[in-house]
């Protein structure tokens, strides 16, 4: 289901925030982001001088190089258009995300790793959708590993959203053992 009809407007502002996930021939995995700003109207900025509309106001790229563990290897920030020459100072930081792990709660390590102040806002939001590109780039790889297991643990995509509450219909079918509804070990319920 869409968006109603909006009402009258006038567009002044375009963010877009667009990642992808690559499996490399060493094994491991590069998840890239990358968000650009434009203004449909042109303005003066300190740093750029006159800023003409559509040319980006900001256009930053992230790309974290992870294992099969979601482990981070290397971290490297790139901007092309920032707001104020000295932006380009808090690329480095990012590289301090190497060691962590992507996994639950891991922003809130990065927040202790990597203070706002040394950061850049836009890089820094970038990390949650590359959080969730990592887990989609790597499904198929992590599904494989985990058929090949013996005991198949508790898959972590449950309960991390509606559709996959472990109470409901995808999960019953997808993931049986782990189904937790009122009608578990129902026999012919039919979903």
């Amino acid at each position: 289901m869409s968006l109603p009809e909006p009402a009258a407007r006038e567009k002044l502002h375009h963010r877009t925030i667009d990642c992808r996930g690559f499996r490399r021939e060493d094994g491991l995995w590069d998840i890239e982001a990358e968000l650009t700003d434009t203004k449909t109207y042109a303005y003066r900025n300190r740093d750029r001088g006159e800023v003409v509309a559509g040319e980006p106001v900001h256009r930053m790229q992230l790309r974290l190089t992870i294992d099969l563990d979601m482990n981070i290897i290397e971290a490297h920030a790139g901007m092309d258009y920032s707001p104020f020459n000295m932006c380009q100072g808090a690329r480095a930081v990012m590289k301090r995300l190497e060691g962590m792990q992507i996994k639950a709660g891991w922003l809130r390590e990065v927040s202790a790793r990597i203070g706002r102040r040394e950061s850049c806002t836009h890089l820094y939001e970038l990390l949650r959708p590359v959080s969730t590109t990592a887990y989609q780039t790597l499904h198929r790889a992590l599904e494989e590993r985990a058929s090949r297991r013996p005991q198949r643990g508790r898959p972590k995509i449950i309960d991390q959203c509606y559709s996959l509450a472990s109470d409901s219909p995808v999960v019953k079918l997808e993931w049986p053992d782990f189904y937790t509804g009122k009608d578990k070990g129902a026999e012919g319920s039919g979903v």
